[in-house]
């Protein structure tokens, strides 16, 4: 009977064992399995970091204008007589434009420059008699004080005929006229507008960011909305301050480029070069590893992968601008990253050389 129950027990012990071979012996043996696997190198992508040109430029919207440009208007209020405002055509400064009904001033002044006339004549004869004490002092000044007045009331006089007519102050295109003959006609109502021929100017406005940036004499470039030809500008001047509400700084141009298509008051895409690196540091954007409040990219060393702390610069489509952290020769890694860690060991499926 003690025999049997030996036998039992022995059984019972042999099946615990077997059992504890099979859990316990396989899962480590699956252990170990995935930890050789762990030891196998990650296959990666790398470029070399080379000297690359970098050129910070800036798309905005801008406007052509005409270089000097003035709407029309009357001084005074009265009736046109006169209208002489070809529409589209080229007009030299001082051309006579509009005139206005002043046939009641021209007859007060023909009155004015006849009393002129006597009374130049009278001082005349005043005078003489000062010479030989035939008058006295007091009435030889009071008729030269009558001939100054009077021709005092003349010019004034001449000032109002003078604004009855409308002159154009610069040589320039007209615009449309919007008056006629015979039209009564106020200091608000718009006779034409006139504008430069041969200037134009592209007003713009920049990022308070980069505003620092704009120099007075640098090249900008720009295209219509309707073609891609580019044309030039030089910026003229720069508004010293910036926007409140918009937070930018308006800035001039003035336009080199000659072309039928560019005409005043046109919507232009703006092209501005702020600044030019031909030695600097780029990697392609999905290179930086994020984590936290620092960023690192993935380098190569010794076959093995090395996180770098970096601080990128200017942002382009694809690649990115690092100021520090990495110098020329450097193997970074592109592809791969997320399952690498310090000290991973790596395999190059492509390496990437030259400038990106």
């Amino acid at each position: 009977m003690k025999k049997k129950s030996m036998w039992i027990y022995l059984m019972v012990v042999l099946v615990i064992a077997v059992s504890l071979y099979y859990i316990f012996g396989k899962s480590g043996g699956m252990q170990e399995q995935a930890l050789q696997k762990g030891k196998k190198p990650v296959k990666v992508d790398a470029v070399v970091v080379s000297p690359s040109e970098l050129i910070n430029e800036i798309n905005i919207s801008g406007s052509l204008l005409a270089f000097d440009e003035v709407q029309l208007v009357n001084e005074v209020s009265g009736r046109v007589v006169m209208v002489n405002l070809p529409e589209g055509q080229f007009v030299k400064a001082g051309t006579l434009l509009v005139k206005l009904y002043d046939a009641d001033l021209q007859a007060n002044l023909k009155k004015l420059q006849i009393q002129l006339e006597s009374e130049e004549k009278i001082f005349e004869r005043q005078k003489e008699l000062m010479q030989i004490n035939g008058i006295s002092q007091n009435e030889y000044e009071l008729a030269a004080l009558k001939l100054n007045a009077l021709k005092a009331d003349i010019e004034v006089l001449k000032v109002q005929i003078r604004k009855t007519e409308v002159l154009a102050p610069f040589d320039g295109v007209l615009g449309l006229k919007n008056v006629s003959v015979g039209a009564m006609v106020t200091p608000s109502v718009l006779l034409a507008t006139l504008r430069t021929e041969d200037k134009l100017k592209l007003d713009f406005s920049v990022p308070e960011k980069y505003s620092a940036l704009v120099k007075q004499g640098m090249k900008v470039s720009f295209s219509l909305a309707n073609t891609d030809e580019i044309y030039e500008a030089n910026v003229l001047a720069i508004e010293n301050g910036i926007d409140i509400n918009t937070r930018n700084m308006k800035a001039r141009a003035l336009v080199t480029s000659r072309s039928a298509n560019l005409i005043p008051g046109a919507y232009v895409n703006v092209l501005l070069r702020l600044s030019e690196n031909k030695n600097a540091i780029l990697v392609p954007t999905q290179a930086l590893i994020p984590r936290g409040e620092k960023e690192f990219v993935a380098i190569a060393k010794n076959g093995t992968s090395h996180l770098v702390t970096v601080k990128k610069g200017i942002r382009k489509k694809s690649v990115i601008e690092i100021t520090e952290g990495l110098q020329f020769g450097d193997t970074v890694l592109t592809s791969g990253i997320l399952f690498l860690k310090e000290g991973t060991k790596i395999e190059f499926s492509n390496i990437k050389t030259g400038a990106l």
